[in-house]
């Protein structure tokens, strides 16, 4: 369970929790979580509310770079959506690791008010952050493709740089959805495959007469990329990982596996 952080509410606060250090970082980061948005959300309408939500919050995060400060509310009625469809949306961004949410005190009262919407840097920019500016006006939003680099930082403290393109030639064995998915933070084929490699290690036979499997292909695949999300968000966390990213991987992998084989509800899917 997350530890629960109040932050006073004032102008102060809100300059140390900017997590960027210019629009045009910002501008990236979102484009970037758009098409994972597109890669691993289904259904059309839920990535349609999800992206809208997510550029209503970067168009007002440019006074102090990446925090938006505006109510649950005002937000439903700016979106023309109810809160709860607001709330559930703004949940499924924490999920993604694409947002957080800090807890905010009126200074005068010191009672509970709107919430700090924080966008999240790409991994390298959360560690090479320097104080960020105030901007007085926000850019024109630009949808032109752009290359960008994280650093991951393995449990032996050495740093491997990931250029966050679409890998090209993925074995055929790989499915499309999770190489889709991974392909937003991986460059290297080698690598796609070996996530994937792990996530079919983990699916154990059950029944060794026919070869059948705990999960199904389509089973495995949902499995894979909720994983690789968690994994995502632990590395932009700064989880150390002792025995090294595959491995801790692995340990989300089946962790996952054994919750959802007792999942009724998921394994008649």
């Amino acid at each position: 369970m997350n530890k629960r952080i109040d932050v006073i509410a004032q102008e102060e606060s809100y300059y140390n929790l900017s997590t960027f250090n210019d629009i045009e970082s910002m501008n990236k980061a979102v484009r970037k979580y758009r098409d994972i948005i597109k890669a691993s959300v289904k259904r059309s309408d839920v990535q349609a509310r999800l992206i809208t939500l997510l550029e209503h919050l970067k168009n007002y995060s440019c006074k102090q770079i990446g925090v938006s400060y505006m109510s649950k509310n005002k937000i439903a009625d700016k979106l023309e959506l109810s809160y709860k469809t607001v709330q559930r949306l703004v949940k499924k961004l924490e999920e993604l690791g694409m947002i957080r949410q800090v807890f905010m005190k009126r200074k005068k009262d010191m009672l509970q008010t709107s919430n700090a919407i924080i966008i999240q840097p790409i991994i390298e920019e959360v560690s090479n952050k320097t104080p960020s500016k105030v901007s007085e006006k926000c850019p024109a939003i630009k949808t032109t493709s752009v290359s960008l680099k994280q650093k991951i930082k393995n449990n032996n403290k050495r740093n491997s740089t990931v250029k966050l393109t679409s890998a090209n030639f993925i074995a055929h064995w790989v499915p499309k959805a999770f190489a889709a998915f991974t392909s937003n933070f991986y460059s290297k084929a080698e690598t796609i495959q070996e996530f994937w490699r792990v996530v079919k290690q983990c699916n154990r036979v059950i029944n060794y007469e026919n070869k059948q499997r705990a999960f199904s292909t389509e089973q495995e695949i949902h499995i894979g990329i909720q994983a690789f999300k968690e994994f995502v968000m632990k590395v932009k966390a700064g989880t150390r990982m002792i025995k090294g990213e595959f491995a801790y991987f692995n340990g989300i992998v089946n962790k996952l596996m054994d919750k959802l084989y007792f999942d009724d509800a998921f394994m008649a899917i």
